[in-house]
């Protein structure tokens, strides 16, 4: 009850802090005269996101010793993410495929196959973050970057190197390191760079991250900001990974906070930014119509252990 307070009064803040700083009217307006094809280019590639991941996951449950038909996945996957974007905190529809999907393996399994194939996801986007940085600290252009946005760039770019160490200390597993944490990062090992699947999840994680830094960009051209292949990498993945902060419901208010404080570093005002984020975030809604049709049909669970 106290964290669902917290997650409605965050998304109260940022509300307010929106409304009192950013042109309402503009972004308004933008929205009004949005051009609905690049609209629905950016459903169409959300579309394809989520399809990507469903097999993400099959692929991933499968190394893991839990085998569905890609149908299965799918339906899953969309049923998923209606949850994630109707409840806050944007992972209870994660927790409900792992444990629809716990009859033959067992919970533990079924929630690393889940956990897994997310994390391997938003490492695709961490990627492409990290590539960004390095082209906002290497960027010399007419008009550069405050210097709080290159000192936010080294600060992330020093997190990311810290984090990658210490996943490769726990991945080599000193003895300090406990048996739980050693057997679940030789689990993940197994399934997301296994010898017979890591070029398909490095080629599925790419993609699916890639899809959805395009769907934000093709948002912002159907308002009439484009931004750039480079500004994209950098800007887009710094916008989204605010959607990963569990207080808020299917990362409202955050995400277009993010925008309205973000854009105008690239030329654009905060008004663009929230519109683009809004527009993002409606075709994210748009998106998963399939998954109310693929959710109804219901159906047995066709999955198996091996």
């Amino acid at each position: 009850m106290t964290k669902r307070v917290v997650q409605i009064g965050v998304l109260a803040l940022c509300l307010y802090l929106l409304w009192r700083n950013v042109d309402w009217q503009e972004a308004a307006g933008l929205l009004r005269a949005a051009d609905w094809r690049w609209l629905l280019a950016a459903v169409l590639l959300l579309t394809l996101q989520t399809i990507l991941s469903a097999e993400r996951w099959r692929i991933t449950a499968a190394q893991l010793g839990i085998t569905f038909p890609f149908r299965h996945a799918l339906r899953e996957y969309y049923l998923s993410q209606v949850v994630n974007q109707s409840l806050p905190g944007g992972v209870l529809g994660d927790a409900g495929r792992a444990v629809r999907n716990r009859d033959h393996a067992g919970l533990l399994a079924a929630g690393q196959a889940v956990l897994f194939e997310r994390l391997a996801g938003q490492l695709g986007l961490l990627a492409l973050l990290t590539l960004g940085l390095i082209l906002g600290l290497t960027a010399n252009g007419d008009a550069p970057y405050p210097d709080w946005f290159h000192a936010l760039c080294a600060t992330l770019l020093s997190s990311i190197a810290v984090a990658c160490l210490t996943v490769i200390t726990i991945v080599r597993g000193p003895t300090f390191i406990s048996q739980p944490i050693r057997r679940a990062t030789a689990a993940f090992s197994r399934a997301i760079f296994g010898p017979r699947v890591w070029r398909a999840q490095v080629a599925l994680s790419g993609t699916t991250a890639a899809c959805t830094v395009a769907a934000f960009a093709f948002c912002a051209l159907a308002i009439g900001v484009p931004l750039g292949i480079a500004t994209s990498i950098l800007l887009i993945p710094l916008v989204l990974f605010a959607m990963v902060i569990p207080l808020s419901i299917g990362g409202w208010g955050l995400r277009e906070g993010a925008a309205a404080i973000l854009f105008p570093v690239f030329g654009a005002t905060s008004g663009e930014g929230l519109a683009a984020s809004v527009a993002f975030g409606l075709m994210i809604l748009l998106s998963l119509a399939p998954g109310l049709i693929l959710a109804g049909a219901g159906g047995k669970h066709a999955y198996s252990a091996r």
